[in-house]
């Protein structure tokens, strides 16, 4: 049972990245084929659909018995039915029902954070001074994160016990707040932390950062500051050098791509396995488990 699912730049398109979070973090990357579309702008996505028609937005996942689902939520809900064993919603009911209720909110909520803010996994910017209805739904956002919390009585860093599809709905926002410079309520300021040290998260973003797709369009116009997530180890691509392993780490196929990373010299079957790996190496367990050898 293979389903294919088609998102936009990692760099900036948010639904797309809730939507793989839901796969990757589940466990379900077996089941479900990945492919990267680079629209030049919004309004240029539906040009890029036509093979996926009726769907004209991303992500899309096209499911193995043929279901086109152009809808985040939709995406989530239909994992859930298919991989019913994978947790994708947490087993106790008030959990369950908080979840949910969250994850329906941020799907029709928050316009104004998302239209004024968009994601950026390439760069971050200088805080700026939100609106009025900014600031409201900043604290909307404070509310029920920290109620989310409370009412499950969970102490784990996601808001109703482990990881769910509210958690991955709400990525792209934990995102914008640190993007720019929002993220310092108490709720708010732990929960976008655990976002941004979420290896899944990492590697959506190292892989953004590999592809290099970066577009003035989709950019925010202001000043820049450093990525707020955890710094990654010290690594750059290299030309010459003799790597300590034969094979690549991913594909096992025989290295044709170097890299230093921690004063010591790796191979890589691509190009692409290669930079994914030089932009946050320890967001990728198969490299770390060579990297610790």
């Amino acid at each position: 049972m293979t389903h294919q699912l088609i998102i936009g730049n990692r760099l900036y398109f948010s639904w797309s990245l809730a939507a793989w979070l839901m796969v990757d973090r589940f466990g379900l990357s077996d089941y479900v084929k990945t492919t990267v579309l680079y629209p030049a702008t919004e309004d240029g996505v539906g040009a890029l659909m036509t093979d996926y028609a009726p769907a004209r937005t991303l992500p899309t996942m096209i499911t193995s018995d043929g279901a086109i689902l152009s809808d985040s939520m939709a995406i989530g809900e239909e994992l859930a039915s298919l991989y019913p064993n994978a947790g994708l919603w947490p087993a106790a009911p008030l959990a369950r029902g908080t979840a949910r209720a969250l994850a329906n909110e941020m799907h029709s909520s928050f316009r104004g954070l998302r239209a004024e803010w968009p994601v950026n996994l390439h760069r971050s910017y200088a805080p700026v001074q939100p609106s009025e209805s900014i600031a409201a739904e900043l604290d909307r956002l404070e509310a029920i994160w920290a109620h989310a919390r409370a009412v499950t009585g969970q102490d784990t860093p996601w808001l109703c016990g482990d990881y769910s599809i509210a958690d991955a709905i709400f990525a792209p926002m934990a995102i914008r707040l640190a993007n720019y410079g929002f993220d310092t309520r108490p709720a708010t300021k732990a929960y976008v932390a655990a976002h941004l040290a979420d290896p899944a998260l990492r590697r959506w973003r190292a892989m953004g950062l590999a592809a290099n797709q970066t577009s003035k369009v989709f950019e925010y116009q202001g000043p820049t500051r450093p990525w707020p997530g955890p710094t990654p180890l010290a690594a750059e691509p290299v030309d010459t050098g003799t790597a300590e392993n034969a094979a690549c780490p991913y594909s096992g196929d025989p290295v044709t791509h170097l890299a230093e990373i921690g004063q010591r010299i790796f191979g890589f079957c691509n190009a692409f396995c290669r930079d994914k790996t030089v932009a946050d190496p320890a967001a990728w367990p198969a490299f770390m488990t060579l990297y610790r050898r």
